[in-house]
């Protein structure tokens, strides 16, 4: 049974968020506990109360005895709201800072080989028919691409400004 636990808001955003989840994924719980601790950024101390939390949710709400069978087969940050800031800065102008949030979400299963995951029937595919084929004729080919023209950017290629040593010298 997957039992999760999740931090809204959060003041951390979801990509610095997501370096800390991405190495406890998949390990046991003390392991990830252990692993936070030495962890020397500021979104692994809330990483640890989320993962705290969701270990005190399987013990209370799925009576999980044997707290040393979870293991964390879940852990994400999705991305929140941003708080939107204004900084003056010089000849009148002014940069927007965004204050990122997230919302971290983990989840801990005792199972042994992880979450269970229920699989959906597979679904029946159909290649898409061939375009039918008429005795005597040759199969229709498919259209050439359209050509493009052009080089870099949006001009014509080849095409020179007036003001250029090459046209000058064509003068």
């Amino acid at each position: 049974m997957i039992t999760t636990a999740r931090a809204r808001f959060v003041r951390v955003s979801a990509r610095k968020a997501r370096l800390v989840l991405d190495q406890i994924r998949g390990k046991p719980v003390g392991e990830a506990l252990a692993t936070l601790a030495f962890t020397p950024r500021a979104a692994a101390r809330i990483i640890e109360k989320v993962l705290r939390s969701a270990v005190a949710n399987a013990e209370h709400n799925h009576q999980v005895r044997n707290l040393d069978d979870l293991r964390v087969v879940q852990a994400v940050a999705d991305g929140g709201p941003s708080m939107k800031r204004v900084q003056p800065r010089a000849m009148g102008r002014a940069f927007f800072i965004r204050h990122r949030t997230s919302h971290v979400t983990i989840g801990v299963s005792d199972e042994t080989n992880g979450a269970r995951r229920e699989t959906p029937a597979p679904r029946a595919t159909r290649e898409p028919a061939a375009p039918r084929q008429v005795r005597g004729e040759e199969p229709a080919k498919a259209a050439p691409a359209p050509r493009r023209r052009g080089g870099k950017g949006t001009g014509r290629a080849g095409a020179r400004s007036k003001g250029t040593a090459k046209s000058k010298e064509k003068a």
